[in-house]
């Protein structure tokens, strides 16, 4: 059975069972504070769980893509040592959202396993909640009570909490599980030893597939529990698994799931796959294999690799990949790319992004790729000065805080820095490296940690967002909570009636006051005549971000009654600003595409009153007169004026046939809102202007790139695009008072020309000089042997230094030059072999070997080499090291 034969199996069996299939969500989070990445089946259901939503169905069946690389559940540093552990995974899951309970998923779990997949009954083991007397949770009787009707009690195991009570993260819905093992061991194995004393004893062989969590109860930010409205069921099956247990293989790695991928790097790399644990080599061939999967499918889902945040997970992972391919596989040039389209020939089927997105990804990776390897080349430089000052020291450890540098600064592995020690019969200091290493975690935990309490409520109210009409509103606080982190103390509130857009869609949050009704002299009838400013009791709103469906406000002060009424009001002018940068990234998205072509996809943006940020699929650097057709069809669109046709509740397969952009990555309903300029048509939760005239004008500030085959504008228009030309006149003026001259283009031309002529007439005096210097600096060689040495310190700079060393080149025979200038910032060394030593001496040796004296390299031909370093302290080293050689 192949594993597209697996999934669909368990898709079909629980439609059978009423439930309906819905696709995978992104793998990338983006409106969940408490999480970066979907790390199991059930994030994109925690809504539900929490009651914030209602489902589609009461009854829901999926395969999730899932990442658990970061926060409570990472298995990062397991992949490869083992034949089980991934990055990314699929979760196949079935969910009740308070139907049915645990007597159903129990034995729909059984039918599954037993009847239509076919696991023979004596290979499984179940696990139920022994309870926790700390949480006054008692056993799960119940579970057990239902196990009893299809398996014998022997094979039904206590677990404790840690196996058997199962929680997404510090806070959220949880509840008691049951986890389903299978024994994979041959007969002559189990005859040894029960299977009994292997669950959950990370035996290879014994392991665990489904787990069946009945979700009863939240956990709350102090740690206490609550039950959840209702009790609901959320299991996930390990796809992979699965797919080793019927497919009677010992390891995933061995399941079709993987086996075309590592053929794939077999032929590009040359090595065999084994499948031995222990074998280097094969557990790169594994990280490799597995870490395409995870990279592939977040740059997909349109998270693409940076330095911070969720970028920098998926930066390190694809790190790590390359790290071990460099070090096992022998691999010094870009490969990984190469798997993306054998990912996509097997998953493209089931997952489209992944085929749609596939140039992209492989795009991206390779650049990354590039990066990484020359970052790996820059380390061993660096290393390798490391390495001979230790040896110069006659000590045999390497500073555990320089090789920290090499990893944290230069993002060199550390891993490789131990290698190449050992190799040189040398060792990492350990304790100097950990030292640091716990100090980084210290700054970044201080950096990031934030106490958040409990919410606190008030009234149970509807809360709603009514910002796309109103820019104030008449409302209660509905619900409150302190939130204490390095900036100071915080408190985040909900109101029944939010004008404040919450973060989303590239768009910043909104800011603004709250004033209370029992302000002074405020009238709720006339807020406008109120005068804020310096009044103790207004407060001001700080920002605005949704949080798990809620619109969350911050505040750094609780106003003095907070159940009174209030009157929430918007900056208007940062909205105003604000939403016309929003409405015209879709005018710019539509221009790109026309100018460009219709592989132009939106890959990221910000907006905000003072610019916007625009990021779009494209492979190469845009022309002049690109850029200026685009700003010409946008600016079109704004002197039309076309009124915002706006679709609060549109089908989205309504949507979708208007010929609506959607973005990959973004997860919608059923129901979606669209957004109509004309012929300009995007699903989009955000702020937009009534008629594009609202804009004003439109102007391109910078186009660059961001990473591979993602190019970035950055723009301003309305106020600031105004303010951008009156500076621009005020400076033209400017320069025609200073050059006296209305006609700037002939001055400026005037003046580049006398500039030139000057420069030619500087360069001729410095080669009268070099000549004069080389003159002069005949008499200085030294000789030995019949052989002559030069070694000058000069504070010359490099082009003068140059022209010295190849007329000495040319008129002292049997010579060698060591010019070592400290002229600039950096120190430079220069170096010369006169044609008659060629064969004895090489130019780019000699100034490689300098070069570590003054922390630097470079390099040349046998007969002229330089180098350039940043230690200006070691250039009288450098001299002598020079008179050594």
């Amino acid at each position: 059975m192949t594993s597209q034969q697996i999934r669909q199996q368990f898709l079909d069996f629980f439609e059978s069972k009423e439930h309906l299939i819905v696709p995978s969500a992104p793998i990338v989070l983006k409106d969940d504070p408490t999480l970066m990445f979907s790390n199991s089946g059930m994030t994109q259901f925690k809504d539900y769980f929490l009651g914030y939503k209602t489902p589609k169905s009461p009854r829901i069946s999926d395969t999730q893509k899932c990442l658990r690389v970061s926060g409570k559940h990472n298995d990062l540093d397991d992949v490869g040592r083992d034949t089980y552990h991934h990055t990314m995974f699929e979760m196949l899951g079935n969910w009740s959202f308070g139907d049915y309970f645990k007597k159903e998923a129990i034995s729909w779990a059984w039918e599954l396993l037993t009847e239509v997949y076919g696991i023979p009954k004596e290979n499984i083991y179940v696990t139920i909640f022994e309870g926790d007397a700390s949480e006054n949770l008692e056993r799960d009787q119940e579970a057990y009570n239902f196990w009893k009707e299809h398996i014998d009690e022997s094979r039904i195991i206590n677990g404790n909490k840690k196996d058997n009570f199962w929680e997404m993260g510090d806070s959220g819905p949880c509840g008691p599980c049951s986890e389903i093992h299978v024994d994979l061991r041959t007969a002559e194995e189990k005859a040894q030893i029960s299977g009994l004393d292997l669950v959950n004893n990370d035996h290879p062989q014994v392991v665990e597939i489904w787990n069946l969590v009945f979700m009863e109860f939240n956990r709350k930010a102090d740690g206490s529990l609550e039950r959840l409205p209702a009790q609901h069921v959320d299991t996930g099956m390990g796809f992979e698994r699965l797919c080793m247990a019927l497919q009677g293989k010992s390891s995933n790695y061995d399941t079709d799931v993987f086996t075309p991928l590592i053929a794939k790097v077999e032929a590009l790399s040359g090595k065999k796959y084994t499948g031995i644990l222990e074998d280097e080599k094969d557990i790169a061939i594994r990280v490799v294999v597995d870490h395409i999967r995870g990279v592939s499918f977040a740059i997909a889902d349109g998270q693409l690799p940076s330095n911070g945040g969720a970028g920098y997970v998926i930066r390190r992972i694809l790190r790590r990949a390359i790290s071990y391919s460099y070090r096992f596989l022998g691999m010094k040039e870009p490969f990984l790319y190469q798997l993306v389209e054998v990912l996509n020939n097997q998953m493209g089927g089931f997952f489209p992004e992944i085929r749609k997105q596939r140039t992209l990804v492989s795009e991206v990776i390779k650049e990354e790729e590039n990066s990484f390897l020359r970052t790996i080349e820059t380390g061993l430089v660096r290393l390798d000065n490391i390495i001979n000052e230790t040896l110069k020291k006659g000590q045999k450890d390497l500073p555990g805080e320089q090789v920290f540098e090499l990893y944290d600064t230069f993002g060199f592995p550390a891993d490789l820095s131990r290698i190449i020690a050992e190799e040189k019969q040398l060792t990492v200091d350990e304790q100097g490296f950990e030292a640091e290493m716990a100090k980084q975690k210290q700054r970044s935990k201080k950096d990031s940690a934030a106490k958040v309490y409990d919410w606190v409520v008030l009234e149970e109210r509807p809360e709603t967002f009514v910002g796309y009409d109103q820019m104030a509103a008449e409302t209660y606080i509905t619900r409150y909570r302190k939130i204490e982190n390095k900036d100071g103390e915080f408190y985040q509130i909900v109101l029944s009636q939010s004008p404040f857009y919450p973060e989303g869609g590239g768009q910043i949050g909104d800011t603004g006051v709250l004033i209370p009704s029992y302000a002074p002299h405020f009238d709720i009838s006339q807020p406008d005549m109120y005068n804020i400013k310096d009044n103790p009791d207004v407060i001001q709103v700080l920002d605005t971000k949704k949080e798990n469906n809620l619109i969350v406000s911050l505040i750094n002060e609780l106003p003095k009654d907070a159940g009174a009424v209030f009157y929430a009001k918007v900056e208007a002018k940062n909205r105003r600003n604000t939403q016309a940068n929003h409405s015209v990234t879709h005018l710019l998205h539509e221009a790109l595409r026309e100018v460009l072509g219709t592989h132009v996809e939106q890959k990221g943006s910000f907006v905000g009153p003072e610019y916007l940020r625009f990021d779009f699929s494209h492979f190469s650097k845009m022309t002049e007169q690109e850029l200026a057709l685009v700003e010409e069809k946008v600016n079109a669109k704004i002197k039309e004026n076309i009124v915002l046709e706006e679709h609060r509740s549109i089908p989205i397969a309504e949507a979708m046939e208007r010929g609506a952009l959607a973005l990959f990555g973004e997860k919608y309903g059923d129901s979606v809102r669209m957004i109509q300029f004309g012929t300009s048509r995007e699903l989009c939760g955000g702020t937009h202007v009534k008629s594009t005239g609202e804009i004003g004008h439109f102007k391109i500030i910078s186009e660059s790139s961001t990473a591979a085959g993602i190019r970035r504008i950055e723009a301003i228009s309305g106020d600031k695009s105004a303010e951008y030309f009156k500076n621009l006149e005020t400076q033209l003026a400017e320069l025609s008072r200073v050059l006296k001259s209305k006609d700037l283009a002939k001055s400026v031309e005037k003046l580049l020309s006398e500039n030139a002529a000057l420069k030619a007439e500087v360069e001729s005096l410095k080669k009268e000089k070099a000549q004069s210097e080389t003159a002069n600096w005949k008499n200085d060689f030294t000789e030995q042997n019949g052989k002559k040495l030069l070694v000058k310190k000069v504070s010359l700079e490099a082009g003068s230094v140059k022209d010295i060393v190849f007329q000495l080149k040319k008129e002292v025979s049997n010579s060698i030059t060591v010019i070592i200038s400290d002229a600039g910032e950096k120190p430079m060394i220069t170096v010369g072999v006169s044609p008659d030593l060629e064969g004895q001496y090489h130019a780019g040796n000699i100034v490689k070997e300098l070069a570590k004296e003054i922390q630097g390299g470079g390099g040349g031909n046998p007969g002229f080499a330089t180098a350039g370093g940043k230690n200006l302290a070691g250039i009288d080293q450098a001299v002598a090291r020079a008179m050594e050689l």
